[in-house]
């Protein structure tokens, strides 16, 4: 028995019609502030999931001993946006061949990541990652984790929506903007409309 099987599978809830996936690709400001900006995506929320521990708090994840990856739980609409489409702008625009870190942040937190809520999702997540090893893209193995959703904890209020609202601090302008222009750049057809 793992310690997922101790712990109760917290619930998700989703629109019918709609798809969850999770995704954990460093820290969760700038993957919220990229997913926020696809057509199709319905509600992008930070937090916590894959861990061994009950309602973790930021300061529990940032000490690196809890299992849990900081993870955005990414609400779409597959007739708009599909997973395949989702995954490829996830891989894009993160570095998925390092182990446990993102650039200057470094831990299993920062893990990359996929949790699936269903098994089609898990078996498009894998054969896309064999596909992109396969292509060569990255000159190092992508060593995203891809395993089956467990639980998800939503992060603190004050996580949310923060590049948005902090845009100006260094941290945003250094490491957060750039994945964004990266998103601008690489994927502008599928940015939300005004």
């Amino acid at each position: 028995m793992n310690a997922h099987e101790l712990l109760p599978k917290t619930e998700l809830k989703c629109p019918e019609g709609l798809e969850l996936v999770l995704l954990g690709g460093g820290c969760f400001w700038c993957t919220e502030a990229v997913f926020l900006r696809l057509e199709g995506v319905k509600e992008v929320v930070p937090g916590y999931a894959g861990g061994i521990v009950i309602q973790p708090t930021y300061e529990a994840i940032c000490r690196g001993t809890t299992g849990h990856a900081e993870v955005i739980q990414v609400t779409f609409d597959p007739k708009i946006i599909s997973l395949e489409t989702i995954l490829a702008v996830f891989w894009a625009t993160h570095d998925p061949t390092t182990l446990n870190r993102q650039g200057a942040d470094v831990g299993p937190q920062y893990r990359s990541a996929v949790f699936y809520t269903n098994d089609a999702q898990g078996e498009k997540a894998l054969a896309l990652k064999e596909e992109l090893n396969k292509s060569g893209v990255y000159a190092k193995p992508i060593v995203t984790e891809i395993t089956p959703f467990t639980n998800f904890y939503s992060a603190e209020q004050y996580h949310h929506n923060y590049y948005a609202l902090h845009g100006q601090q260094p941290y945003c302008q250094f490491v957060v903007r750039p994945k964004v222009e990266k998103l601008q750049q690489l994927f502008g057809e599928l940015l939300l409309k005004d």
